[in-house]
């Protein structure tokens, strides 16, 4: 079954750390990212260069930003193979254990082939 792990960090807290630290951090991660079980993963850009897309008022209502202000953002997402959810969540702990900052959310992915969001 394929699982997404949603990555959010804290910005602040990940600002905080050392830079020598947080490539040691990248690296470790890159680790767990290159085995066979990770289907693949994207990184986004920091929420500064968000654009949010509503519809108001019968049209469309362009905002710069991400959706929600919290002090957790969205910084990406891996998708992952795993027998159960488990297996999904061991490995989010596995990685959230190399990160000192935000959270990993971990959510089966929709097999509805033809289906958009």
């Amino acid at each position: 079954m394929r699982y997404a792990l949603l990555i959010y960090d804290d910005m602040e807290v990940r600002d905080r750390t050392p830079t020598e630290e947080r490539r040691r951090i990248t690296a470790a991660v890159l680790e767990v990212l290159e085995r066979p079980d990770v289907a693949g993963w994207l990184r986004l850009q920091d929420t500064e260069s968000a654009t949010t897309v509503r519809r108001e008022q019968g049209g469309s209502l362009l905002i710069d930003g991400p959706f929600v202000d919290s002090k957790d953002f969205l910084g990406g997402f891996v998708e992952v193979e795993a027998e159960n959810l488990d297996g999904a969540l061991a490995l989010a702990e596995e990685l959230q254990e190399l990160r000192p900052w935000g959270a990993i959310e971990v959510r089966p992915v929709r097999e509805e082939p033809g289906l958009g969001a």
